[in-house]
């Protein structure tokens, strides 16, 4: 049997891997459930009702403005003088215009504007998995003597530890494109039946397919980074540390860059960076140089983070986290 075949045969052997495999399947039906109750479809009927809905509050805030009125025509003279104004025409009066209908529609689900919020999220929930999956595929290896057995059996530590990689990687790209193209197809059926599917270009699919593509990015470098964080601390304990550390570090960072006045704190957080990346920029402002000005107020500066510099942000710490796993592979004692 191949090195290639024998891992993908462990990967998905292990327990711990079928378990998060099924937490992604369920969290993932409960968003799309969760998605298809809290909307329903605008159909005629519902419109006709927010309209008498809006007309019926328009009428209400009519009758209490009168009312309102009445009071401030009588209020001079009276204690109540001082809740009213002196022109008693000044006061506001109801407009059509001021009750729109649609706030009182029901939530309805917009394929064009909602769906890309549906992508992040399932990038999220998968990058959080293959880190997991990833960390612990070797991690455990590792912990069990069963990576030194291995390697016995298999000397050339680079090749191992590449091929562990490249079968995790591969088969998780596999998953991700398989449940992608089921994502895809849940939310336009609920589209369908709960909301609109109106203005779906095939540009729109496209945007949808380039925003997936850098989801699957995001998912993949989690997953590496998951798993040579585990093969450099030989325990998936050494990955789930590290991350929790590095949580912590950024935090503190961006509280002291606060503190020092640093231009954009924001930026020392890696979510940011994530989210830049799915969603192509990120404007973010410096307060401390606000340039105040009669006409135009405050005019902070602004600094845009772009996909592509996120995306060489995680690039860069990828390679720099596995290329360092790999080193030590080859470099340390394996007992």
């Amino acid at each position: 049997m191949s090195l290639a075949k024998a891992e993908s045969r462990r990967l998905f052997k292990r327990r711990f891997t079928s378990l998060i495999l099924i937490g992604v399947m369920l969290v993932l039906a409960l968003v799309a459930a969760g998605t298809f109750l809290s909307n329903q479809k605008a159909t005629p009927e519902r419109i006709a009702e927010a309209k008498a809905q809006a007309a019926a509050s328009f009428q209400s805030a009519v009758q209490e403005a009168e009312r309102e009125k009445k009071r401030c025509l009588a209020a001079p003279g009276t204690p109540d003088a001082a809740n009213y104004p002196a022109d008693c025409t000044q006061m506001w009066t109801p407009t059509p215009e001021e009750f729109d209908y649609t706030w009182y529609m029901p939530p309805t689900f917009d394929m064009r504007q909602n769906f890309p919020d549906m992508i992040m999220v399932f990038a999220v929930v998968l990058a959080a998995a293959a880190f997991l999956v990833g960390a612990s595929f070797v991690g455990s290896e590792w912990h069990s003597g069963g990576m030194m057995n291995l390697l016995l059996w298999r000397p050339r530590r680079l090749q191992v530890l590449g091929t562990k990689l490249t079968v995790f990687l591969g088969w998780f790209t596999g998953l991700t494109l398989l449940l992608g193209a089921a994502w895809a197809g849940a939310f336009q059926a609920i589209a369908l039946l709960r909301g609109s599917t109106e203005k779906m270009t095939a540009g729109v699919w496209q945007s949808f397919g380039l925003t997936g593509l850098r989801g699957l990015g995001l998912i993949l470098a989690a997953g590496a980074i998951g798993f040579a964080l585990a093969s450099l601390g030989r325990h998936t304990g050494m990955a789930l540390g590290a991350l929790i550390g590095v949580g912590a570090v950024q935090i503190g960072v961006f509280i002291m860059a606060q503190l020092g006045g640093a231009a954009y704190p924001e930026a020392y957080l890696g979510p940011l960076w994530a989210y830049a990346w799915m969603v192509k920029e990120v404007p973010l402002e410096n307060m401390s140089s606000c340039d105040f000005s009669a006409n135009g107020g405050c005019k902070p500066e602004i600094f845009t983070m772009t996909w592509q510099v996120a995306g060489t942000g995680f690039a860069i710490v990828t390679v720099l986290v596995v290329g360092a796993a790999l080193w030590a592979l080859r470099r340390r004692d394996i007992s």
